[in-house]
């Protein structure tokens, strides 16, 4: 992974453009390819971003960029899409390389990796003919945490998690990318599965093609009767 610390511009463009101006930011270049652009605030997300598959180009500063303070720019393009990020890099205020070399994964709270120990064994709760094909099932960047396949026999990758964001989303959307390009798998739909769904992460996931699930840990584990409840 590199990290820089550079007061930079970026222009995106894509499904839309948008530009952040001149400002001190941190830019991250991770070992797969993707870049995120860092503020200081705004928790973990980043101000903006390009998934891997991607490229990094340096491109010649104009004459009229030097003297606006520009020392280099960066092309940052999707391999797949029309998306590309122009960074204009006015000062490096530091930067630094180091290898992190394989993640163990994150590792689950109880109710998260109870979800899924318990969809695993529940999958008709995913559709009538369900079957399970393995959990965990290993991807290039980590594995998902079912796979399954529906009553036509065709391979549908299952998330799950205690509440649905958009991290989320973003996460089953990477694993789809690469589960896609097996032709001995594809085509591969998703599923995200949730106790809670946010409205954002609902709106995104649907827009990519990916069903989202309610799952009802008390129903689940049988320490609430649905047919029970009066509300």
């Amino acid at each position: 992974m590199r990290v820089v610390f550079a007061e930079c511009s970026v222009d995106y463009s894509g499904r839309l453009d948008a530009y952040l101006p001149k400002a001190p930011r941190l830019i991250m270049m991770k070992a797969d390819g993707s870049v995120l652009i860092h503020s200081d605030g705004g928790s973990y997300k980043p101000l903006n971003w390009m998934s891997a598959p991607c490229t990094l180009t340096i491109l010649d500063v104009t004459e009229e960029e030097r003297d606006a303070g520009v020392s280099q720019i960066w092309l940052v393009a999707n391999a797949k899409t029309n998306d590309a990020l122009h960074i204009r890099i006015f000062t490096i205020l530091d930067e630094m390389d180091c290898q992190l070399g394989q993640d163990p994964g994150l590792v689950k709270d109880g109710v998260e990796a109870h979800l899924q120990e318990l969809l695993a064994e529940q999958v008709d709760l995913v559709g009538p003919g369900t079957r399970l094909v393995r959990r965990e099932f290993p991807t290039a960047i980590g594995p998902v945490d079912l796979m399954v396949k529906d009553a036509d026999g065709a391979h549908v990758a299952i998330e799950v998690k205690r509440r649905g964001e958009i991290d989320g989303v973003e996460q089953l959307t990477r694993y789809l990318e690469l589960l896609n390009r097996d032709p001995l798998l594809a085509p591969v739909t998703g599923i995200f599965a949730a106790q809670e769904i946010k409205p954002q992460a609902r709106v995104l996931a649907e827009d990519r093609g990916i069903r989202c699930l309610l799952l009802d840990y008390g129903a689940m584990k049988g320490t609430d009767d649905v047919e029970d409840r009066l509300f």
